[in-house]
């Protein structure tokens, strides 16, 4: 069986539905575009991608191969179901890169890129890393080639995963019924690229939701709360190369002060907005002042701390 490239057939796909949303976005005025912003996430897509026609790609297959060699029991036969069963496990895989991507500094530093924009369309689901190859984050899925899973199929039921969150990138689609129980959703999806406190931490799921709902990182969109996109502290600025590197530099320069190998851990591989005096907030602090806040009628300042950067505003 011969595993098609499908994100290289998709591309055509994605620009269309780009262009069709923003079409809707003017006679809806549900959807936001930002010139500058759309831009810049279709600049850090194509870098994405060249990345991995230059070498990337060739590596994480190397990666696979290398592992293939050692599986447990023989080789998988290519037939339909070793496929679906492939791609549960791969979209498992996923679940848990996703989720220490969020918890653990260094994976961060990469998939912060994907929550840099302060809005939530088709063309922030291309908005993608730079250096996320380069830095390993394919590990995740080496344990289904140790299994016995071709190389070649890893490959291609991560880029159906890849393939299927473009569209849940959208406010176009409101909640989908009982298919949200077990599917992931522009709803579900909207949520986490949310920088609310209330849904900070949660829904990581590439295709299925229900890993979610296994591991206690669920939550549901509110309705009487909207989303509010970004990051925590927001970049202030369309700069392609600034969005792709500015966590790394931010490491490196924590990293030049460190004083022990326990700080130098802490910066590398302690949740993002860690640091030795505890001064900085993480999601967990930052989620801990909002339960507090309800809990005790505290005043809304004291929910989450001052961020004076500039918020981007859509051009008129």
């Amino acid at each position: 069986m011969q595993f098609p490239d499908v994100v290289a057939y998709a591309v055509p796909g994605f620009i269309a539905l780009i262009i069709l949303e923003m079409a809707l976005a003017r006679l809806t005025g549900r959807v936001r575009y930002e010139t500058r912003d759309t831009f810049a996430s279709l600049a850090m897509g194509f870098g994405n991608q060249s990345i991995a026609i230059l070498g990337a790609g060739a590596v994480v297959y190397a990666a696979f191969a290398w592992v293939y060699q050692y599986r447990l029991i023989g080789a998988m036969p290519v037939v339909w179901w070793t496929v679906v069963i492939c791609f549960i496990a791969d979209d498992l895989a996923f679940y848990w890169f996703h989720r220490i991507a969020h918890e653990r500094r260094y994976f961060w530093a990469s998939h912060v890129i994907h929550h840099s924009s302060q809005h939530y369309n088709l063309s922030t689901a291309l908005r993608q890393t730079w250096t996320g190859k380069l830095t390993f984050s394919f590990i995740f899925a080496l344990p289904l080639a140790f299994v016995g899973f071709p190389p070649e199929m890893i490959l291609f039921v991560g880029g159906v995963n890849l393939v299927y969150q473009f569209w849940i990138h959208t406010e176009l689609i409101d909640r989908m019924g009982p298919f949200e129980l077990i599917f992931n959703t522009p709803s579900h999806h909207r949520v986490h690229h949310a920088t609310n406190a209330r849904y900070l931490d949660a829904n990581y799921a590439g295709t299925l939701i229900i890993w979610d709902r296994m591991f206690g990182t669920f939550v549901a969109e509110d309705r009487t709360e909207k989303p509010l996109y970004g990051i925590v502290r927001n970049l202030g600025t369309f700069n392609p190369l600034m969005i792709a590197f500015h966590e790394w530099i931010g490491i490196a320069k924590d990293l030049s002060n460190a004083r022990s190998l326990k700080e130098v851990g802490g910066y590398l591989f302690g949740p993002p907005g860690w640091s030795p005096d505890g001064s900085r907030m993480t999601s967990a602090k930052i989620k801990a002042r909002w339960r507090d806040f309800h809990a005790s009628d505290a005043e809304p300042a004291e929910l989450e701390p001052e961020d004076k950067t500039p918020v981007l505003q859509p051009v008129k």
